[in-house]
């Protein structure tokens, strides 16, 4: 039984006026971002799509803005799954960060990122994307107290 005060404490200390403000605001940063592919940047996203992506650049767009959109919503509706929400974020933050490099490594200009080093510094934000994904889910707590869990036996 003393086990388990501990854990649900910290468990509770997982949601936060910080950690709820940041999850509220990457979510509508998603839902904004997956609604411009879809509209007033589309042309700007295309330019992102890598040319070894085996898909039409505009239907990339449209499904990651789709997707986008539906992962903001997820985080600022789905408080009783939100470290999952956490993960499937920060794995998707994973997953279009090729589309990162392309742009850098292929010197592709959007966004107003028209030199290198302005691409370059773009890049060093995606892993600030994934740790917000994280921390601001409980995901990131969730992780540790797992790994402690397994490490004990």
């Amino acid at each position: 039984m003393t086990e388990q005060a501990p854990t649900s404490s910290r468990k509770t200390s997982t949601v936060s006026i910080p950690r709820t403000v940041g999850r509220i605001a990457l979510g509508l940063a998603l839902a904004f971002a997956g609604t411009t592919h879809l509209t007033v940047a589309r042309e700007a996203f295309q330019a992102q799509v890598p040319a070894w992506v085996p898909l039409d650049s505009d239907l990339v767009v449209v499904l990651s803005g789709a997707v986008e959109i539906t992962l903001g919503v997820a985080l600022l509706a789905v408080s009783k799954h939100r470290v999952l929400v956490g993960l499937v974020v920060a794995g998707f933050f994973i997953a279009i960060f090729p589309g990162n490099i392309s742009q850098y490594v292929t010197r592709t200009d959007a966004f107003g990122l028209d030199t290198d080093r302005d691409r370059f510094i773009r890049l060093l934000f995606q892993p600030l994307l994934v740790v917000w994904a994280l921390w601001s889910t409980g995901a990131w707590a969730a992780i540790r107290r797992t790994w402690r869990r397994r490490a004990r036996g």
